[in-house]
């Protein structure tokens, strides 16, 4: 069977011109990458870091903007990572992504926040509007092997460990622990991988 035979019956006529011209838009914007679907946005690519075997779903969105001098890569994306439909990935410090990573669709993952909220000052006041308050960041570090599930965030400061999973919807404001599957909001562990009985057991 050739490879056009098997578009067509796997996408349809419309679809395998589409996933055709995506390919090639992938080779123009993204030579490293397997395929990046289109329509997809990008502000600041050349502080960003892909290695080989990306895909994604449409509507991926990428922004990266160093907040310090040095013009240094601030968004580092994993080999053979999978992000689905409307993923929006934000970073002006640093957003560490793994090998291997799964992200489902419509995820949110930032490294920064419209002020701290930890202290005194004039941008901290609710009376300051949010786009006049100081952006401050904490590095994020997705480890390899995560799967995190469909309309998740994931907030600054955090670490997920390898192997970790994350369930659908959750909002991730604390670190995540290797082999640990954590839900909810926020998300918590709820089961661990105990690798002497193969199995995963109730925290």
């Amino acid at each position: 069977m050739s490879t056009f035979q098997e578009l067509y019956e796997r996408y349809g006529v419309l679809g395998s011109f589409r996933l055709l011209g995506d390919k090639l838009a992938t080779r123009i914007s993204f030579p490293q990458a397997r395929l990046v679907r289109r329509p997809f946005y990008v502000r600041g690519k050349r502080w960003i870091q892909i290695d080989g075997g990306f895909t994604t779903g449409p509507g991926l969105r990428l922004d990266a903007f160093p907040t310090s001098s040095g013009g240094k890569v601030v968004l580092r994306i994993g080999r053979d990572v999978q992000v689905n439909d409307y993923v929006h990935i934000a970073a002006i410090e640093s957003v560490t992504i793994g090998n291997r990573v799964l992200i489902a669709s419509k995820v949110f993952i930032s490294d920064h926040n419209h002020g701290s909220f930890k202290g005194e000052g004039p941008h901290e006041s609710p009376l300051v509007p949010p786009q006049e308050r100081v952006l401050a960041s904490v590095p994020v570090v997705i480890s390899d092997d995560v799967w995190i599930g469909e309309s998740v965030a994931v907030l600054p400061g955090v670490s997920i460990g390898r192997g970790a999973i994350i369930g659908a919807m959750s909002v991730v404001t604390r670190n995540i622990p290797e082999y640990c599957i954590a839900v909810g909001s926020p998300a918590r562990v709820v089961k661990r991988y105990n690798f002497e009985t193969s199995a995963w057991e109730r925290v």
